[in-house]
């Protein structure tokens, strides 16, 4: 499809700081697409190398096991992007991708990606910054599922989520919009019965209440030491 005004790479992170002849180049050398809400946009397993950036909607990384339980790895917003693996390392996709809502996405080959990063040396750094993020996090869970109980996951994902909002008080998260028990449950394998249990014991504490679409946590040093306690750090 052809460029429209909405369809830009301005607000993408990865290139914050390139000069506007710049970002227009790239646009210019990207495809865009449109999906519908629950499109797949990567196919896992696929043998397609582009990368994918967001500029409009969301979209969440997925696998599914063998009995067809959902494993979720992230959602990622607007302005994010996603299929850097596959174009660095030449190799299958790692993981589905699926449009949460309608989404946009600009693909870039593989070969315009790597040129790119060869010729801004901080956009390589960038790139490995995010994926040591990438690597921190998947390691905090791997421990998380081998040491903490299911009630404790749950803890510890309301606890990323709100360290991850933005908010005047370092000490509340406000996780929007509210997380569905199901998705909370696909996180850190568990049911959603579980997740609902956790989050009305939390909220008969007053530790977390429901206000419209906002999940607030009002004492995040108390929730991290009761996640901290049982991971015995």
């Amino acid at each position: 499809m052809s460029n429209g005004q909405t369809d830009t790479l301005a607000n993408v992170e990865l290139f914050s700081d390139l000069a506007a002849e710049n970002i227009s180049r790239l646009e210019q050398r990207c495809s865009w697409k449109k999906f519908n809400k629950q499109e797949l946009i990567i196919d896992r397993q696929a043998d397609s190398r582009d990368v994918y950036f967001i500029t409009s909607g969301r979209v969440r990384v997925v696998n599914y096991s063998l009995s067809g339980r959902e494993v979720t790895f992230d959602d990622l917003e607007s302005g994010i992007y996603f299929g850097e693996l596959a174009a660095l390392d030449s190799q299958p996709r790692s993981a589905n991708v699926v449009a949460l809502e309608p989404t946009t996405v600009a693909t870039m080959t593989h070969e315009t990606f790597r040129e790119l990063l060869l010729e801004h040396a901080e956009l390589a750094v960038r790139i490995m910054v995010h994926m040591a993020r990438i690597i921190r996090t998947s390691t905090e869970r791997i421990m998380d599922l081998s040491t903490l109980g299911a009630n404790n996951r749950v803890q510890a994902e309301l606890l990323r989520l709100a360290k991850s909002s933005t908010n005047d008080d370092e000490n509340m998260g406000i996780i929007k919009p509210i997380p569905i028990h199901g998705d909370i449950a696909s996180r850190v394998s568990t049911t959603r019965e579980t997740v609902a249990r956790v989050l009305g014991d939390l909220a008969r504490t007053d530790l977390v209440t429901r206000e419209d679409d906002r999940l607030i946590i009002h004492d995040i040093e108390l929730l991290t030491d009761m996640v901290e306690e049982f991971r015995g750090t």
